[in-house]
Formats: structure tokens, C-alpha cells, sequence
């Protein structure tokens, strides 16, 4: 059985060199379909991080009227810290809060300077409230809104951390739609390629294929080549799939935002280097391996 496929495995390399150019466009359109399937799932990682991040840094900031009292903020933040789902509550003071506006702003003489003019300082005191879970900010909002010292309250900043998780859930939840139908389209395209390649392969040696018949080749030893050509297809569109993909990851460097840093990306990549090389080499493979097994049913009639 061992020389069976090491026999037939080499014939499969000599019908991929044979090929030639027939070979290469082969290859070509497998690779460019696992690596748009690998780009997708890179945005999805990348989309995934991103919105793990805001999760992790979101908060609900209770900033209260100006007139209110430092004991009653106090108060509202004892009332807030019965609530289970919070993890935390940060109090900034009307101090701390200019403080921290000066020191974030210390590159920007003209505000600093305007806030100078004004004499009194016009931030707000405010609480900041961390969840315990990110899905528990609107039971937290809920509660804030019926609580109490509600009246108090000039505004909650909840509305904004909500709306940019929503827009992430939704690129995420577009991404795999989007992604779910162009691998079908491109498989079926790598799929119709890699058929027609087999199946001229086939017609190509049908003098031979009689001739191993007459002699008493078994069906396995006549098949079993054009599937290791198959094969070859893939594993070879796989491994070139995940170098472009490297390429295009250090390519696209330049010019990401401050909200994916370069270095995050090239780590993601490596960390997810084995998921997506593996998920490669399986579904390019399997390309493979399925084309091939249709176009021997089908024009190899033995």
C-alpha cells in the first residue's frame, strides 16, 4: 500500500510540472480564494479586538450639575455602589477634573489659555462607572435614569460607548455575511478551475490510462494521481495564500489609524497563525481533493 501511494504520489508531481501554465492558473485562483477567505477573517479578528477594547475601556460617566454638593455626589456613588452588576465607581472632582483637561490639553496653549480667561472652572463633577460585564451597561443607564439623585444629574455619557459597540457588533456581523458569501462564490470558482484542469489532465494521458488498464493496473493506482494533483493544488495555493497574506498585513502598515496599532496587527497575524494556516491547508486541500474526485467520476471511466 505504501509503494501504491508513493508511486502514485510521484505521477501526481509529474502531472502538476506537466501542466505547466495550466498548473500555475490553477494555483493562481485557489490562492486568491484563500486569501480573500483569510483577509475576512483577518478584519473579523481585527474587528473583534477592536471592539473588545472598547468594551474593556467603555464606562458610564455621571457628570452632575454645578450646583450640586461634593456630599451628594457622594451620596449618589453609595446608592450606585448597591447596584451588583458595577464593578467599580471612580469619583473626579470639579479639581481633578480641571486637572486632568490641563494636562490633556498641555500641548494646546490657546485652550489652556481660555480657560484661564474664563476665572471660574467650568468642568463638572462627575462618577465614573465600570461593569462587570459589558453587557450590563443598560441595566446600569436604566438604573441611573430612575434612581434618586437622577435630578441632579446634568448628563450621561452612557450614549455615546453604546452607539460605537453597536456599529463594531454591526461591522463584525457584516463581515461574516459578506465574508460567508464570497468563500461560497470563490470556492465554486476554485472548484470549476481545478475540474477543467484535472479533467484536460485526464484526456491528456488516455493512452496511458488504457494502457495501465491492459496490464492490470488497479482503478486505485489510476486514480489515485490525479487526486495527489489535486492535492498538490491545494497545499501549494495554501502556503502561497499565507505569504501574500504577510505581505499585505506589512503593506497595509502605513497606513492604519491610531485604532489599530501596526505591531497589533503583525501579533495578531502570528497569533493567529496556526488557525489560519490550518483552516488553509484543510479547506485548500479539500478544493482540491473534491475537484478532482468529480472530474475522475465523471470522464474517468474505469
Amino acid at each position: 500500500m505504501f509503494l501504491t501511494i508513493s508511486r502514485t504520489f510521484k505521477e501526481g508531481i509529474k502531472n502538476f510540472w506537466r501542466n505547466g501554465w495550466l498548473s500555475f492558473a490553477t494555483v493562481s485562483v485557489l490562492m486568491l480564494s484563500l486569501f480573500v477567505v483569510s483577509v475576512l477573517m483577518m478584519i473579523t479578528f481585527s474587528a473583534n479586538l477592536l471592539l473588545k477594547n472598547v468594551q474593556e475601556k467603555a464606562n458610564i460617566s455621571i457628570y452632575f450639575k454645578s450646583d450640586v454638593t461634593d456630599e451628594k455626589v457622594q451620596e449618589a456613588q453609595r446608592e450606585l455602589e448597591k447596584t451588583s452588576e458595577i464593578k467599580s465607581i471612580a469619583y473626579v472632582s470639579k479639581k481633578k477634573a480641571l486637572e486632568n483637561f490641563k494636562s490633556n490639553n498641555v500641548n494646546e496653549p490657546a485652550i489652556i489659555q481660555s480657560l484661564e480667561e474664563l476665572g471660574d472652572n467650568p468642568l463638572l463633577a462627575s462618577l465614573v462607572v465600570r461593569s462587570k460585564n459589558p453587557g450590563q451597561y443598560e441595566s446600569i443607564n436604566e438604573f441611573i435614569n430612575q434612581a434618586d439623585f437622577f435630578g441632579d444629574v446634568s448628563r450621561v455619557n452612557y450614549g455615546k460607548n453604546k452607539e460605537i459597540i453597536e456599529k463594531l457588533n454591526g461591522i463584525i456581523a457584516t463581515t461574516k455575511k459578506v465574508g460567508l458569501s464570497l468563500e461560497i462564490l470563490f470556492a465554486v470558482i476554485a472548484v470549476l478551475i481545478t475540474f477543467n484542469t484535472i479533467r484536460i489532465t485526464i484526456y491528456s494521458y488516455k493512452q496511458e490510462v488504457e494502457i495501465m488498464r491492459l496490464v492490470g493496473a488497479s482503478n486505485i493506482f489510476i486514480r489515485l494521481p490525479f487526486v495527489f494533483e489535486g492535492l498538490i493544488y491545494g497545499t501549494i495555493a495554501s502556503i502561497s495564500s499565507m505569504l501574500i497574506l504577510f505581505i499585505a498585513v506589512k503593506f497595509a502598515m502605513p497606513y492604519l489609524t491610531s485604532s489599530i496599532p501596526p505591531a497589533i496587527l503583525i501579533d495578531l497575524y502570528f497569533s493567529k497563525f496556526g488557525l489560519l494556516f490550518g483552516l488553509q491547508i484543510g479547506t485548500g486541500t479539500l478544493l482540491g481533493i473534491i475537484s478532482s474526485m468529480i472530474a475522475i467520476r465523471r470522464y474517468l471511466q474505469i
